[in-house]
């Protein structure tokens, strides 16, 4: 009895959450109103296309949607990329894929943290934002490690309200832009305020698929779900489709209502952080700034929560397949809590530490997307793969198993090419890194197996 619960405390969780609550996870982590932080920096970029940025994000993470549908099928376990990687191109690019997921894991929440800090100051000028940040990741981390069946639920209530808030923005815009007219041209966000330009387009989706990721992390979940892995797949493509379209149809709203061009925006980086609550207080009212600003608060904190539920899954997957220390494998009533405490040590450390410069914002947001993009283009190589060229089901489907992950796969580095400078350089960085890891992992266990 002693040796099985002592197997049982690692390597265990526990299968208890539904269709709805991996919908309530992945809505939580992409956050329906996730523009808000990002949308004076992607008007800025892209010249006022705002809402094509996102029509080109919702298409190229499409591609990257279906990739994950695929492969959950195949290995419906936690870690995500990791495990997928592992099957369809073996070990090594499996712990790379991983490795260049953590970024993202460990730091999208991060930067929900730190929304949620500058959502407060907004509100709370007395307190500095760090101290919000910093209470966030507690209370949060505190709900995590309670389990995933009780964040959920308190989840479904947070995930409501933002709906409900994001329903009276659309309504109070209509209203001010039926009344008083557009400050843009209507097609706009579209065509850009100014010039349209193709490269800028596609240098903000880089940051644009920021708002995305979340839909991927409903994967980390598959050991934890009743019903079978196709039930993971529906929601990894319900919940993108839906963000797609909340995404598209409230940049374009607040874009009409901005008061500043894209070009002044550019001109200013302090104020495209505010760009949104600006325009909507300018335009229908300080009531409703507050209220987007109390809604985003909590729905980033939130964000953040599922965020390093995902994060901790993805260090416990990887701990116990040994490539990170094995204590990270270790679970306590189904909850893998040394995980879930080392991912919210880290965010803590970043979400802090951006919350107390001015451009803090602007470096994490710009360096996070990289890990991730360069995840899912081993996930689609992942499919490729298993599919295709070990052939491990049969015969494959050519359009389903190599065209669309080829293609979404190529969309995925055309967006890194256009990635900020600094995003490249600490992408490649990291990627450095984990080679110089997985080296060292290669001896070790070439040594090991020598002197057995």
């Amino acid at each position: 009895m002693a040796q099985d619960a002592r197997v049982a405390d690692h390597g265990t969780l526990r299968r208890n959450l539904g269709f709805r609550d991996l919908v309530v996870y992945g809505l939580l982590f992409i956050a329906p109103m996730a523009p808000v932080g990002v949308f004076g920096t992607l008007d800025a970029r892209s010249h006022g296309a705002v809402a094509l940025v996102y029509v080109v994000a919702t298409v190229a993470m499409a591609f990257t949607a279906f990739s994950y549908a695929q492969m959950v099928r195949v290995a419906p376990q936690a870690g995500s990329v990791f495990t997928y990687a592992r099957k369809g191109l073996g070990e090594g690019p499996g712990f790379i894929a991983g490795w260049m997921a953590m970024l993202d894991y460990l730091l999208i929440p991060a930067v929900a943290y730190l929304f949620a800090g500058i959502a407060m100051e907004a509100l709370v000028p007395g307190v500095d934002r760090w101290i919000w940040t910093g209470i966030a990741v507690v209370i949060t981390t505190l709900l995590n490690l309670w389990g995933v069946r009780a964040a959920a639920r308190v989840g479904f209530a947070v995930l409501a309200m933002e709906i409900a808030v994001l329903l009276v923005f659309v309504v109070s815009a209509v209203v001010v832009l039926v009344r008083d007219g557009a400050r843009r041209d209507w097609w706009s966000p579209l065509t850009g305020d100014l010039s349209f330009s193709l490269a800028a387009v596609v240098g903000a989706v880089s940051v644009a698929v920021l708002s995305y990721l979340g839909f991927d992390a409903i994967a980390s979940f598959a050991e934890e779900v009743t019903g079978g892995s196709r039930k993971v797949a529906r929601a990894v493509l319900f919940c993108l489709a839906l963000a797609g379209v909340l995404f598209v149809a409230q940049t374009w709203l607040v874009a009409l209502l901005e008061p500043l061009s894209s070009a002044e925006l550019a001109a200013d980086p302090a104020k495209q952080g505010s760009a949104f609550y600006d325009a909507v207080d300018t335009s229908v009212g300080g009531w409703l700034h507050d209220l987007v600003a109390v809604s985003k608060a909590i729905g980033a904190a939130f964000a953040a929560l599922a965020g390093q539920a995902a994060g901790g899954r993805l260090l416990f997957a990887m701990g116990r397949d040994r490539r990170l220390p094995h204590v990270l494998a270790r679970t306590d009533a189904g909850v893998p809590r040394v995980a879930l405490l080392v991912a919210a040590a880290v965010t803590m450390i970043a979400a802090v530490w951006a919350a107390r410069r001015d451009d803090g914002l602007d470096h994490l947001v710009s360096v996070v997307d990289v890990g991730a993009l360069t995840a899912f283009v081993l996930l689609h190589a992942s499919v490729v793969g298993w599919f295709a060229v070990r052939r491990a089901e049969g015969p494959p489907h050519w359009l389903k198993h190599v065209v669309l992950p080829v293609l979404g796969a190529v969309i995925l580095i055309a967006v890194i090419v256009e990635a900020s400078r600094a995003a490249q350089v600490v992408g490649a960085v990291w990627l450095g890194v984990g080679l110089v890891v997985l080296a060292v992992q290669g001896t070790a266990r070439g040594a090991r197996g020598t002197r057995s």
